[in-house]
């Protein structure tokens, strides 16, 4: 079929006639006014031949004249990519001769640069263009309809912007058009002088919500309305930039996204959100709380594979929301602003009562208190006793995990992975590991508030530099000592990618440079390493090669990651002492007790990386049971390929291997939605329940020509190149360079050791980035907005992370 009329088309033919066309037979099919025409369909494209008679045959029925010729790719309008102006439509074409000049323009727009560059960043590989054409509409008012608030998010708002004739100027931006942002709940007001009545954006508000019902999404509408006041439906679209909407529960709530602060803002996998569940609930159910098991931690809700926290319930308590601001510091001053206004929002009136379980609180501060008190206080008294004693909570629990062994079935692996797993790690105080950390922890920050007015924020930056102990900064530095060792092969492992590298690793086709003793230790890390659906560095030592490419390029001796290392710590050192004397000249007392919890934080703090640490072995040997699991319920034909398994929870996988159907499609699905929300650059930090992003809800900053705010994530100043990274996996650094990120891990920290200074779009100043910086001497700025956006590979930047700004030099 070459050619179709419209009213024959629907939804189920797209590949036929592309995603436009397919809606607007779907709009026709639902009885909404569409401008009458036909679709010249893919397979005309295909063949490179137009039915030229049929063609004109069509073209006489809609009467001849003037006629609007559109694309329709099949890749176009699709729920994850729009592909909105990436083709071409050609308006008032009249005649046979010049209409067959338009289809073929259409037919090569698909091929036009900016085409291939969308398709390749929406991750479609390829796409065929069917052509739809269409009587013209000569109209007094034109321009779109976004069904929800395409800025802010808001699911109960709808956009309008229009201008008088053509739609295209809307479209095109080549007007300022009249601008609506309608509540569904009243009524219509138009501007005044604009081309829009209330009568007419009533209609336009019906025509929205009747096509949003009809194809289930959030639309994006073209529109005109003729002389004669009639309304006329062009297109319809999903609208797909919106951040998913939260589950709705019959009620206003506010989530806070709690992954940045692991330094996560990739999606997490439904089994790798079902075992974070799984898992901290025994910690709670260890400290003495109730436990639902349909779900085990209710606040923590996955939007689109994001973790996010329901903070509803404490911003709506007399008691807490007053303090709720001094919690928020560690989101930023975005979130932590976004919040505080809505404190003045009626939704969140406050209420009498706690947001917990009174007694589940006070049984749990009961059980922790005196081991916790008594655990920091002799962890500060013999600080070497502390840490042997969290190194042999960490080998405890690694030789408490026993996995089933190959003569198990599904069900028994998925049975230990959800009860028996975490048993290990999840004890109260994790064998140990805790006291110590907490101590490190306090040790860190009193100094603070002892030096106030005493010492600076950049000088206390200094004391945690080179810091000792950490099993991440250790990690990057075993690696450096890899990158040493393999300098007498530099030209194989610089002119090899690290892809191909990994697999002649694996048949054991590289010279030994000891990656196998570090995998022994570290091959359970990766970047997003608490998502259990991520493969292990183990699995995949390919950003581990493309490390130790980065590293052998260091040719400055003072650069090398060890010696810049030493250096911190030997700046560290010299800081405490020039503060020791400043403090006891000033306040002795307070001086002294400054000088011995900065001593105690050159000895504890660097421990605060170690639970996670201690918890890593479980969620690998989880995984490694999952994919087991998954290949066998892939062998029954419960799912399609083993790691299929991942993007079920930890019930949907049980259900299966009980052969319960329906889970591989479920999978399939999931998994395609996972796809689509990798390639998300922006992440709501707050979000309300009707979908509202809200820190769209603030004024806007006043602008400053060439400088970027964040906020300060480690003290020092640094001007150099900045390299855009946005994923660590294969990424390549050169010494001196600033790497610009949307987030850090511990995965994205070896690309510290030859990075001049840090800049991430999101964080806290107790994340993972923002410490290692500190802990490695090198400046951060963090929370600073669009960042990977703004700055561009190879510009001259400059950072200062005491004020946590970033300035692009001019040139």
């Amino acid at each position: 079929m070459e050619l179709l009329q419209l009213p024959d088309i629907d939804s189920s033919m797209l590949g036929l006639v592309g995603g436009k066309a397919a809606g607007l037979g779907e709009m026709i099919k639902a009885g909404e006014r569409v401008p009458d025409g036909f679709c010249l369909t893919v397979e005309s494209y295909r063949s490179g031949r137009l039915p030229e008679r049929a063609l004109v045959e069509a073209y006489e029925r809609l009467g001849g004249g003037r006629v609007a010729v559109r694309s329709s790719a099949t890749a176009e309008d699709l729920p994850d990519a729009s592909f909105a102006g990436q083709q071409d439509t050609y308006l008032n074409v009249e005649g046979t001769a010049k209409l067959v000049g338009a289809i073929r323009r259409c037919w090569d727009s698909l091929f036009t640069e900016r085409a291939v560059a969308y398709r390749a960043a929406a991750g479609i590989d390829e796409a065929a263009m069917a052509v739809v054409v269409q009587r013209m509409i000569d109209p007094v008012a034109a321009g779109v309809l976004f069904t929800a608030n395409p800025i802010t998010g808001c699911r109960t708002e709808m956009v309008i912007d229009a201008a008088p004739g053509l739609g295209t100027a809307v479209v095109d931006g080549t007007v300022v058009p009249d601008h609506y942002v309608l509540d569904r709940r009243t009524p219509a007001v138009p501007n005044p002088g604009g081309c829009l009545s209330a009568e007419q954006l009533g209609e336009l508000r019906a025509a929205g919500a009747r096509l949003q019902e009809r194809f289930g999404s959030p639309q994006d509408v073209e529109w005109a309305i003729d002389g004669e006041g009639t309304l006329w439906l062009l297109q319809s679209r999903p609208i797909t930039t919106l951040f998913p909407q939260p589950p709705d529960t019959g009620d206003t709530r506010l989530y806070l996204e709690f992954g940045h602060i692991q330094g996560m803002l990739r999606p997490c996998t439904p089994m790798g959100v079902s075992l974070l569940k799984t898992g901290g609930s025994m910690w709670f159910q260890a400290a003495g709380a109730k436990i639902d098991r349909r779900d085990p931690l209710p606040r923590l809700v996955s939007i689109g594979g994001r973790l996010y926290f329901d903070v509803t319930d404490f911003l709506r308590s007399r008691t807490m929301r007053e303090r709720i601001g001094t919690s928020l510091e560690v989101y930023g001053p975005r979130v932590r602003d976004a919040v505080r206004r809505m404190l003045d929002d009626p939704r969140f009136a406050p209420r009498p009562g706690l947001p917990f379980h009174l007694g589940s609180a006070l049984k749990g501060s009961l059980r922790m208190m005196p081991p916790g008190l008594a655990g920091v206080v002799s962890s500060l008294s013999n600080p070497a006793l502390a840490r042997a004693r969290a190194y042999r909570g960490v080998a405890e629990i690694k030789r408490m995990i026993v996995p089933p062994g190959e003569s198990a079935t599904a069900a028994d692996r998925l049975r230990w992975v959800a009860e028996d797993s975490h048993k290990a790690v999840m004890s109260i105080d994790m064998r140990g590991i805790l006291w110590p950390l907490a101590a490190g922890m306090i040790a860190g920050t009193v100094p603070a508030a002892l030096l106030k007015g005493i010492a600076t924020a950049e000088e206390l930056d200094k004391v945690l530099g080179g810091m000792p102990y950490n099993v991440t900064t250790q990690m990057d530095l075993k690696l450096w000592d890899l990158a040493v060792t393999a300098r007498e092969h530099r030209d194989l492992f610089l002119g090899t990618s690290p892809e191909e590298l990994a697999v002649r690793y694996f048949a054991g086709e590289l010279p030994d440079i000891g990656l196998a003793g570090f995998l022994a230790t570290y091959g359970m890390r990766a970047a997003a390493e608490i998502d259990v659906g991520v493969p292990r560095w183990d699995e995949d030592p390919a950003p581990l090669f493309a490390m130790i490419a980065n590293y052998l390029r260091v040719a400055d001796p003072a650069q090398a990651p060890d010696v810049r290392f030493k250096a911190a710590a030997a700046k560290a050192e010299r800081m405490i002492e020039t503060l020791a004397r400043r403090a006891r000249r000033r306040r002795p007392i307070r001086g002294r007790l400054a000088v011995f919890f900065m001593r105690r934080s050159r000895q504890l703090t660097g421990l605060r990386e170690i639970a996670k640490f201690a918890w890593l072995p479980a969620i690998q040997a989880c995984r490694r049971q999952l994919l087991l699991a998954g290949a066998d319920l892939a062998g029954r034909g419960r799912l399609e390929r083993a790691d299929d398994i991942m993007f079920l929870t930890l019930d949907e996988a049980r259900a299966a291997a009980h052969d319960q159907a329906g889970q591989g499609e479920l999978a399939a699905m999931r998994r395609a939605e996972h796809e689509r929300e990798l390639r998300r650059r922006v992440v709501p930090g707050a979000l309300l329940s009707d979908g509202t992003d809200v820190e769209m809800l603030a004024p806007a900053e006043p602008a400053q020509d060439g400088v970027l705010t964040g906020m300060s994530g480690a003290a020092g100043r640094a001007t150099g190149r900045a390299r855009v990274i946005r994923d660590p996996a294969g990424a390549r650094i050169e010494p001196g360079e600033i790497l610009v990120a949307p987030t850090t891990d511990p995965g994205w920290t070896p690309l510290f050791l030859t990075a001049a200074g840090l800049v991430t779009e999101t964080g806290s100043p107790v994340a993972h980035g923002p410490t290692v910086a500190r802990e490695y001497g090198i400046p951060a700025v963090i929370c600073v907005r669009d960042a990977t956006n703004e700055i561009k590979t190879g510009q001259l930047i400059t950072i200062d992370g005491a004020s946590g700004t970033v300035r692009v030099e001019p040139e």
